[in-house]
């Protein structure tokens, strides 16, 4: 038998170090080889690291979160054959809770012999060690925290054990431990799912003095970062305007209902697309990414229109590129396509970059009014609140109408007021007289 190091590969071009996301395997797991053993993330493109062989994990060499660079070890697994590494190498020393192979692990110090002078139940008593201080068993009680441990104190696992807590919906700060130096075995895992609830109930209520922390990590740290770029960045101003797009849903349901089989369901979002083309053309100045640092605007012809979608692991953009060359189902079927594969994870990173300007809506749950942030280097957003029926006075009497507010923020270092202005104004035309859409 020998052992294999697995180390972080390339994982695309000019990429120096990327973040771990998840582990796919723990300590002790036997895998083949192609067998997904973790997902790093670098820009917004999340890789998968197979296994190159077949083997037991002995070691994992770092934690969710980290930085790795390329080319470091991250697995170690015993293998059939010589493997790549000397029997006796040791695992690196920055491993991060990496859980130590079985035959490695520190065997417990033997009771000493007892004294020929100690009688019975001395012995007997010798034998047992003393609880722990900080044992619920020794307290009888847990602490007013209703934790094992001192406030603050943080619970030490490796990571097979924090899997299986995860998994169990188990907060490792209220697990009693008993390994050494306070790490917390599978053993004190089963003595907790045996103990049951600890935390007594009052007429039905439990107080409740539990703090998650929770590690800000892969694509939401990347969100965190961009968005304090651009608040930290960017002046934003934010104009909000109301449109009636009565005329627009009318003929929105009259395409629908004739709809081919080549052509998508259309949704608002091609007709604010491609009454965004025709605004852009009389302000190119809004299809621009302002490169601060050189003072530089680079204004751009092709409008690329990034559209914020939520997915589970957090907001991404994917990106319709060339929206000025397509037509209104065209613009359809490019958003549904990229919305499918921005919520399954198969985006690629070309398909997540490059917008000059962005869409960002929240569909029925946009409420009245938004502030979006603009995606920087961009200089302009345009959000889409929720439609409502309202009363509208048309001069005689009050009339149901289809109301849609649009937020748009603008960078106000580059983009005037008025110019915000005049640029959703014509936004609005369009969309109320839905037919200037279609005419060139």
């Amino acid at each position: 038998m020998g052992e294999h190091i697995i180390k972080l590969p390339d994982v695309g071009e000019g990429v120096a170090e990327a973040e771990l996301v998840e582990w796919h395997v723990k300590v002790g797991d036997l895998v083949r080889e192609d067998t997904v053993l973790a997902a790093v993330m670098t820009d917004k493109a999340t890789v998968e690291i197979p296994s190159p062989v077949d083997g037991e994990i002995l070691w994992l060499g770092a934690e969710i979160g980290d930085t790795v660079a390329i080319g470091s070890p991250i697995v170690r697994l015993k293998v059939a054959g010589e493997g790549n590494v000397k029997p006796e190498s040791s695992p690196p020393a920055e491993t991060i809770n990496a859980e130590p192979p079985a035959k490695l692990a520190t065997p417990k110090p033997e009771a000493a012999p007892p004294s020929p002078k100690a009688s019975p139940k001395a012995d007997e008593a010798k034998a047992k060690p003393a609880p722990s201080p900080a044992s619920p068993k020794a307290t009888g009680r847990l602490s007013v925290s209703g934790a094992p441990r001192a406030e603050g104190e943080k619970p030490l696992a490796s990571p097979a054990i924090r899997l299986r807590a995860r998994e169990a919906g188990i907060d490792l700060r209220q697990v009693a431990s008993s390994g050494p130096a306070g790490r917390i075995s599978h053993e004190d895992i089963d003595a907790f799912l045996a103990r049951g609830p600890q935390v007594a109930k009052i007429s039905g209520l439990a107080r409740n003095d539990s703090v998650e922390d929770v590690k800000v990590i892969g694509l939401r740290r990347k969100i965190a970062e961009k968005m304090t770029i651009a608040k930290s960045r960017i002046p934003h101003i934010t104009y909000v305007e109301e449109i009636d797009v009565t005329a627009l849903e009318d003929l929105r349901a009259a395409l629908n209902k004739e709809k081919r089989a080549d052509r998508p369901k259309l949704t608002l979002l091609p007709f604010l697309m491609r009454a965004m083309v025709k605004a852009i053309a009389d302000q190119p100045n809004l299809n621009a990414l302002f490169d601060d640092e050189a003072g530089i605007i680079h204004q751009h012809g092709g409008v690329h229109i990034g559209i914020a979608a939520q997915t589970p692991s957090g907001l991404v953009v994917p990106v319709v590129k060339h929206a000025e060359a397509r037509d209104i189902w065209d613009c359809g079927a490019e958003v549904h396509r990229l919305a499918e594969a921005a919520k399954s994870g198969t985006a690629t990173r070309d398909e997540l970059s490059g917008s000059t300007i962005t869409i960002t809506s929240l569909g029925a749950m946009g409420g009245v009014a938004t502030t979006p942030v603009i995606n920087h280097p961009e200089v302009a957003i345009i959000g889409v609140n929720k439609m409502m029926v309202r009363p509208v006075w048309d001069g005689t009497q009050f009339m149901p109408r289809k109301m849609m507010n649009l937020s748009s923020s603008f960078d106000h270092r580059v983009i005037d007021g008025w110019d915000a202005a005049v640029f959703v104004q014509r936004i609005k035309t369009l969309l109320e007289t839905p037919a200037l859409i279609f005419v060139d």
